[in-house]
């Protein structure tokens, strides 16, 4: 019988040895794959991450528009309206009362000093100086009466110590008395003689008739109803009110321009006559009167027209437009781009007021950018992207960043 004999199942050291370290090549292959996969992963999405920041910071900047502070002009044309009116202009009421019998100049009618304009017919006015002349002459003869008895009575006293000095005192007493009656009677006439004078109205200087307010027949009260207007042509006289932010350094003779619409193409020069000596409280204007030649009388009183005046300032500032200015109840600022971007606010203290702009006296430079109409949810601190602020109907550049 032949024997059997199984083989052993231990495999050899050197096999077991290999068999292992494969393992752990294959564990480590899996583990390096597994790190690459991470790692790019990561870089995936922190690269995801800031595109989607880079895209919202980017959606939620403003765009704001800028602009800088000029010098101020120390110089300026200032536009005041003003009213042609005479160098005198009068209204010329009756002094006596009566009806209109005549009127011999009208509206448009040059006239001369003393010119005879208007008759008015008083015959109460005419009696009543009868009356007052035949009441001078009684008095007058009671004086005389007066006069002489009292020249008896003292010839008397001379000659005959009878006349008693009561008597005589007596005599002399209505001498005085009579004298004191015949000077106001001759004021009655002479009142009277006056006031037919005025029956005749006469113009009171030279000038063109700007109104008649009367026709034959009239009914006139003295000092009631206007009869007639008339103005003083050349030099005409206008007024202008400088308000108080220009009200210095005006001064006496100095020529301005004036325009007038209907006149396009004159050159007109008024000079300042004279200059109030203070502001008014009630408008906050200075008055300035002002003469201009009118030869011919081209121009009419009572047009419309401007006058230009050079006024000037002795304070150095910076003038902004007014939309940059963020006002609220106890400060003045204006919001400024500054690096990188970045928004701060800069307090102000104002100048005058121009109208679309302002003057600055302090807190800004001429190189800080300045937001125009900044938004009322713009913060310290806020990145923006700024576009040059241009006047209305000029192109506007296209967005900048810096």
């Amino acid at each position: 019988m032949n024997d059997y004999h199984p083989l052993p199942l231990e495999l050899p050291v050197t096999d077991v040895k290999r068999s292992a370290v494969y393992t752990k090549r294959v564990l480590l292959g899996v583990l390096v794959l597994l790190l690459i996969g991470g790692s790019i992963r990561v870089l995936l999405n922190t690269r995801d991450a800031q595109a989607l920041e880079d895209y919202t910071a980017e959606t939620l900047e403003r765009t704001v528009l800028i602009t800088k502070a000029k010098p101020g002009e120390l110089e300026q044309a200032l536009k005041l309206p003003t009213t042609l009116r005479g160098n005198t202009e009068s209204v010329i009421y009756a002094r006596t009362s009566g009806y209109v019998t005549e009127w011999h100049k009208g509206i448009g009618d040059l006239v001369k000093k003393g010119e005879l304009l208007a008759t008015i017919d008083a015959p109460e006015q005419e009696q009543e100086l009868a009356q007052a002349r035949a009441e001078r002459e009684q008095i007058n003869a009671r004086l005389d009466l007066a006069r002489q008895t009292l020249a008896r009575w003292e010839a008397l006293r001379e000659r005959e110590s009878a006349i008693s000095q009561q008597d005589l005192a007596e005599k002399q007493s209505l001498v005085r008395q009579g004298q004191a009656d015949l000077a106001a009677a001759n004021a009655k006439v002479k009142r009277l003689e006056q006031l037919e004078g005025f029956r005749s109205i006469v113009a009171p200087f030279t000038g063109i008739i700007t109104r008649r307010s009367i026709e034959v027949g009239d009914l006139i009260e003295g000092g009631g109803k206007e009869l007639f207007a008339i103005t003083q042509t050349d030099p005409l006289r206008l007024t202008i009110w400088v308000p108080q932010a220009y009200a210095d350094n005006l001064e006496q003779g100095t020529e301005v321009n004036l325009d007038i619409r209907e006149q396009p193409g004159a050159k007109l020069k008024a000079k300042i006559d004279r200059i109030a000596g203070g502001i008014d409280p009630n408008t906050r204007a200075r008055q300035v009167d002002l003469v201009l030649p009118n030869p011919g009388a081209k121009l009419l009183p009572g047009a419309y027209a401007e006058v230009g005046i050079q006024v000037t300032s002795g304070i150095e500032t910076l003038v902004v437009p007014a939309a940059v200015l963020v006002i609220t109840d106890h400060t003045r600022r204006v919001a400024v781009v500054g690096e990188r971007n970045r928004i701060s606010f800069k307090e102000v203290e104002l100048g005058r007021d121009l109208g679309r702009d302002v003057e600055i006296l302090s807190g800004i430079t001429t190189a800080d950018t300045l937001i125009v109409s900044p938004s009322d949810q713009i913060v310290a601190g806020e990145l923006v992207n700024t576009r040059e602020w241009q006047p209305v109907g000029a192109t506007s550049p296209k967005p900048v960043r810096k």
